[in-house]
This record gives structure tokens, C-alpha cells and sequence, in this order.
């Protein structure tokens, strides 16, 4: 390139002959002509075309590699692979010519994507109230001492930036519905839309370009709710950018290092006060102020949030013959008058209630265990088995619900059950809580006890006294074993001559 330039110089610049050019450099006459009538300022050099031993096989590589790309990064062949397939094909070439084959074919399909519109972006700008974007992701904190998986629902919006992460053991659609309704408590009102991904919690099926068959209850939350839901493109995070970056941007700020809390509740307290305090300390960047600054004058354009959705999910089970219902690989006890027949569980995030012909029967702590190798556990009830007790009071001995009765109770069964029909006399006394307050039934049973008279008698009379206002009975008297009296009566029959002497009316 350095001779060309001195060339074109010599020539055009200082009038040099082509005869002496061609004595300074070398070169032929024939050379240095074409070098100045082609008007190039480098030299080039052309490159034959020459055939190569994959050129009958580029094609069939070329599907491969389109293939391949295609699959999961764990199914995927790998060029050497493909080198030896080609090779059982009849190809004698190198490794390294099917690698570079590769390289340019990958290289090509990357260029492409980037021309073609997918590389490429429109920056966007919201409107106060417009839109909130939502979406999940998996952090690690440690709960009750021990190391925990969460599935963390991060809801930000689009035009102020204000966001609210929260974390959940599961990623179910009751999760989903407490953390949309938790975070729009938090940031103040509902926004217009809800820009989502296709989480199979929102979509049953995705059709062609924007149309989604939405999940019933999704759609019921968005309608109590009143935004209109948006999903993405499959694959195309990008159109949720400011959520996706909050989850990046979340893992600093919150995760690390990994927070410790003795529930989950404390986490999620602790999450909701950091994420309001970090309002104020980030710029938000494309308007003046923090965060807090433009959250504070988007609030007037959200809708005032009002009554929160009853974000549960329903299922129908049968109860057993031992009145338990099984959810989730755990069992929960229902009334024994329900036993056999079908039953609604409706699912919260943090409770299970049972229902039946249009009443709640009862309702139970929910519990979520992540480890499959953990047995599941039974959840009782011991007032929910009384209706069988009564039937078969000796179950009362041995039954697994009864264990978990008040420390009084238990107390008094150990007494009844020494004596002849004392089983019996427990199921009646344990019974009168169907009837009477609990811990009304629970005081006179602890009085009885404190009296030394553990028997069914006295704990009624105890329990009338208490319901009827009356004071608890006195502690027994210790009187001595005679008793003499400190002035004696004198005997005087003549009270009994007067009495004679009186007129009485007949």
C-alpha cells in the first residue's frame, strides 16, 4: 500500500515518467498503467475461486446447524459431531474447515437478526397512570435458619419507576394474586394497563401474534382490578425492559448479601421498607427528581385501589372417611359431618378454607413444604371429630386428633379414663364446647381440676356459674373434725306455756 501511494505521487503530483517510476521501483510498465488508470488508493488483490472438499456438503451442514440451533443448549450436537457424521457421509476434510464453516454460518444468521428489525430498538416513554410491568424471579434468603428458594414478584411502574418486589414460596395464581394486590397498596392506585409475559399463571394458550387465551381467573383479577392486560412476545423481554432491569438491579440492591429473616412475613416487611427507601435515593433519570419525586405526582393519575380482589383458587375434593382432605401431598381435617361427601377448597397464599352448600366450615394454616423427600404431614382439627367421639367414645383413648387438645383437657382425660365409663363422661364434657364458649368450658375444666373434683357433675356446675355471672364456688372450708359451741343453749320449757296461753286465729 506504501508503493501505490508513492506511485500515484511521483506521477500525478511531481509529473514523474512512467519509465523513470518503473526504473525506481521494479516494476513493469504494464503494472504501474493499471495501477494508475484504476483510481485505487490500496491495492487489491483478487482471490480465485477455488473448490472445496465441504462444498457438496455445505447444504446439508447448513440444515444441521439450523437444526441444532433450534434445541435446547443440552441437546444440541456439537461440531465435532457434525464433522464425524460428515464424515461417515463420504467428507475427507478437516475438522477445522467444518468449524470455520460454522463460525461464518453463525456469524451470517447473527448479522441477519441484527438488520432485520430484532436487534434493533424504539426507546418508549409512558404517561403518568399508564402502565405497570410485572415479573418473577428466583432468589435465594434465609428463613427460619435455613437456606430458601423464593419466587420473587417484582411490579414496577412504567412512568414513575416506583417498584415493590415481594417474595413467595411458590409461583402459583394466589401468589400472583396477593403480590398485584400487595403492590398496588403499596404504590398507590392501579395503572391503566399490565404489561406481563406469557407466565402460564396469565395464559392458557398463545395464538398468533397478540392473540392469548387468557386464564379465567387472571381475567377475573384484571376485571375487579380494572386494567387491561398486555403480554409480550414469546421470547421478547425486551418489551418489559424496566421490570427485567429492576430484577437485575434487585439482586444487588436487596440480595446480596442474602438477608435473613425468622419468616416469611419479616422478609417481605423488610423487602416493602427497603424498596420505598430506595425511591428516594435513585434518580430517575429521564425526568428531574428521585423516583419518590415523580411516584408522588403519578399517584393522582392512578385509580384508587378500593376493595382488594379474594384472590383464591378453587378445587373440588372428596373428603375421606377420616375426614381429611388431601392438598399439596398434606392432609386437613373437615367436620366429621361432611366425611365422604365433596367439599370446595378455596387456596390462599398463606391459608386453606374449606366450604360446602354455601358456608365456610373451616379453615386451616396452609403449609408448604418444598422438599419432595419430607413426608407430608397431617393437620388436625380435635374439634371436628366430637360428632364421631360421641359415637364411639373409645376412639377417644388413641385418637391421633385428640393429642393436640389443651394441656387442661388432657389433663382431665388422664384422670377420667382410670375409672369405669370414663370415656364416655370425657366425650360429654369435651362436647360441651359445640354448645358453650370454648374458654368458658376450658376455665371451669381448670377449676375443677384446682378443687381435686375432676368429675363431669362439677364441671357443669362450675360452667353454669360462669355463664350464669356468678362467681367461681369458694376453696373448701378445713373444719376441725368436732365442733363445740362456745355458749350453750339453756333448756326452758315454759316458752312452751305461753304459747298456750295465745290466741291464734282459726
Amino acid at each position: 500500500m506504501a508503493l501505490l501511494s508513492v506511485i500515484r505521487r511521483w506521477h500525478f503530483r511531481d509529473g514523474m515518467p512512467i519509465r523513470e517510476i518503473e526504473r525506481r521501483t521494479g516494476l513493469s510498465r504494464n503494472t504501474i498503467r493499471k495501477y494508475l488508470r484504476s483510481g485505487a488508493v490500496e491495492p487489491r488483490f483478487k482471490v480465485p475461486d477455488r473448490l472445496s472438499k465441504l462444498d457438496p456438503f455445505a447444504e446439508k451442514l447448513a440444515g444441521w446447524l439450523r437444526i441444532e440451533a433450534g434445541r435446547s443448549r443440552k441437546q444440541r450436537r456439537t461440531v465435532k459431531q457434525m464433522h464425524a457424521d460428515l464424515v461417515a457421509l463420504g467428507f475427507d476434510g478437516s475438522y477445522g474447515r467444518v468449524a470455520a464453516f460454522a463460525r461464518n454460518w453463525k456469524a451470517d444468521r447473527q448479522r441477519d437478526s441484527q438488520t432485520s428489525g430484532r436487534g434493533t430498538f424504539v426507546p418508549l416513554v409512558f404517561q403518568p397512570g399508564e402502565a405497570f410491568q410485572f415479573d418473577w424471579s428466583e432468589d435465594w434468603a434465609i428463613i427460619a435458619g435455613k437456606q430458601t428458594k423464593l419466587q420473587v414478584a417484582h411490579t414496577k411502574l412504567s412512568h414513575s419507576r416506583a417498584f415493590i418486589v415481594r417474595a413467595y414460596l411458590l409461583q402459583t395464581h394466589e401468589m400472583l394474586f396477593d403480590a398485584l394486590t400487595q403492590a398496588f397498596r403499596v404504590l398507590g392506585g392501579v395503572p391503566q394497563r399490565g404489561i406481563f409475559d406469557n407466565m402460564k399463571t396469565a395464559v392458557d394458550r398463545i395464538g398468533s401474534g397478540k392473540a392469548r387465551q387468557v386464564n379465567a381467573r387472571f381475567a377475573a383479577m384484571a376485571s375487579h382490578y380494572l386494567f387491561e392486560p398486555e403480554f409480550c412476545n414469546p421470547a421478547s423481554g425486551w418489551e418489559k425492559g424496566q421490570v427485567e432491569k429492576n430484577v437485575q438491579d434487585a439482586r444487588r440492591r436487596l440480595w446480596q448479601p442474602m438477608p435473613s429473616f425468622p419468616d416469611l412475613d419479616a422478609l417481605n416487611a423488610w423487602l416493602e421498607e427497603r424498596c420505598i427507601a430506595q425511591w428516594g435515593q435513585i434518580a430517575h433519570g429521564a425526568l428531574p427528581g428521585s423516583i419518590a419525586d415523580v411516584h408522588a405526582a403519578e399517584v393522582a393519575s392512578l385509580m384508587p385501589l378500593g376493595r382488594p380482589f379474594d384472590g383464591f383458587v378453587e378445587h373440588t375434593k372428596r373428603v375421606s372417611p377420616t375426614c381429611l382432605v388431601n392438598f399439596e401431598r398434606n392432609r386437613y381435617s373437615v367436620p366429621a359431618s361432611f366425611a365422604n361427601r365433596p367439599v370446595s377448597l378455596r387456596i390462599y397464599p398463606d391459608r386453606i378454607v374449606i366450604a360446602a352448600e354455601g358456608r365456610f366450615l373451616c379453615e386451616h394454616e396452609r403449609i408448604i413444604e418444598r422438599g419432595h423427600h419430607l413426608p407430608g404431614r397431617t393437620i388436625y382439627d380435635w374439634r371436628h371429630y366430637l360428632a364421631v367421639i360421641q359415637r364411639k367414645p373409645g376412639a377417644l383413648r388413641n385418637g391421633a386428633p385428640f393429642t393436640e387438645m389443651p394441656d387442661a383437657f388432657r389433663q382431665l382425660q388422664g384422670y377420667l379414663l382410670k375409672r369405669p365409663g370414663g370415656d364416655r363422661e370425657m366425650v360429654e364434657i369435651l362436647s360441651l364446647v359445640l354448645h358453650h364458649d370454648e374458654q368458658a368450658v376450658l376455665c371451669a375444666v381448670e377449676l375443677a381440676l384446682e378443687g381435686g373434683v375432676p368429675t363431669k357433675t362439677h364441671v357443669l356446675n362450675i360452667l353454669h356459674r360462669l355463664t350464669d355471672g356468678k362467681a367461681p364456688p369458694a376453696s373448701p372450708i378445713d373444719a376441725p373434725q368436732a365442733l363445740r359451741l362456745a355458749q350453750e343453749p339453756l333448756a326452758d320449757v315454759g316458752r312452751y306455756d305461753n304459747l298456750r296461753g295465745l290466741r291464734h286465729a282459726s
